[in-house]
């Protein structure tokens, strides 16, 4: 019996060994595919799982990739199937991803309704992927962004359409052109109201009948694109409501655009710049 149980021995150490490298959870990491990465300028940015720079295109306004032809060169698309959240990092909630399918055919990511790309500027004649780290897209031509998770503010650059069907200028007479105006996270246009003052908004009755008109923007003062002055915004009370502003002009939804991103309907209502979107340079709101 004594030989048959030290005969026993090294299996059992064996045994017991391979349990022990199974119990230490050995096996590879599941790599992500989407994650948070801490920039010393930007703050917090959204990377791929190597570590490269996403960024959104403020064309994108109604959420649709419109980078096409030559711009797809130096903005490629960032997928990623089977989007769980298993492979996306800490601070990051999958629902807030969306695959896509560009004019092209492509498959895409998107982020809060915000397409995803790439930077690849053209070096030496090729287009080639900036290195992990890199955020040499941030602001390109006032319409190119990294993505983040605590924007407040983000930019769309987008015709003006008002309620009643027609076309506007960001003069706020009939004609084509975009206008970079401000949105929220989401991409849900924002509005000012011209009877407002500086940090007095006008519109709201103390017992919000009127706010679905005109819902109150709610919030603080997050990140804001880098074009953009982070101090120029601000919060006032209303009826114990925070109101978020921008040059001291409230800053509100208009209820018919039913939290569509793109929409921005209340140009023209009631009448066109009564409620005009708030923009980079828009006037401080007077004082009296």
């Amino acid at each position: 019996m004594k030989l048959t149980l030290l005969a026993l021995l090294p299996a059992l150490a064996i045994s017991f060994v391979s349990c022990s490298k199974d119990n230490n959870n050995e096996t590879p990491e599941t790599k992500l595919s989407v994650k948070l990465s801490a920039n010393s300028t930007l703050g917090s940015i959204l990377v791929d799982g190597d570590g490269r720079s996403l960024y959104y295109f403020a064309n994108d306004a109604a959420g649709a990739n419109t980078c096409t032809g030559g711009c797809e060169l130096v903005w490629p698309v960032f997928n990623a199937d089977n989007l769980t959240a298993s492979v996306i990092g800490k601070g990051l909630d999958a629902n807030d991803f969306k695959q896509i399918t560009t004019t092209s055919g492509k498959k895409q990511l998107s982020y809060k309704g915000h397409p995803l790309y790439y930077y690849a500027p053209a070096t030496g004649g090729t287009n080639q992927q900036e290195a992990a780290g890199a955020t040499g897209g941030e602001g390109v031509n006032g319409v190119w962004f990294v993505a983040k998770p605590d924007y407040s503010i983000m930019l769309a650059n987008a015709q003006l359409i008002g309620h009643d069907g027609k076309s506007y200028t960001s003069a706020y007479v009939e004609g084509v052109g975009k206008t970079i105006y401000f949105t929220d996270a989401n991409g849900i246009t924002l509005y000012a109201f011209s009877k407002d003052k500086k940090d007095k908004n006008n519109f709201t009755k103390p017992d919000f009948s009127n706010n679905g008109v005109w819902p109150v923007f709610e919030g603080a003062v997050g990140a804001v694109p880098s074009v953009l002055d982070k101090t120029l915004f601000g919060t006032i009370d209303v009826f114990g409501k925070k109101q978020l502003t921008y040059k001291g002009w409230p800053l509100y939804y208009f209820g018919q655009d039913n939290k569509v991103q793109g929409a921005n309907k209340g140009v023209s209502f009631p009448a066109p710049g009564v409620w005009p979107v708030p923009v980079k340079n828009i006037a401080e709101a007077p004082v009296f």
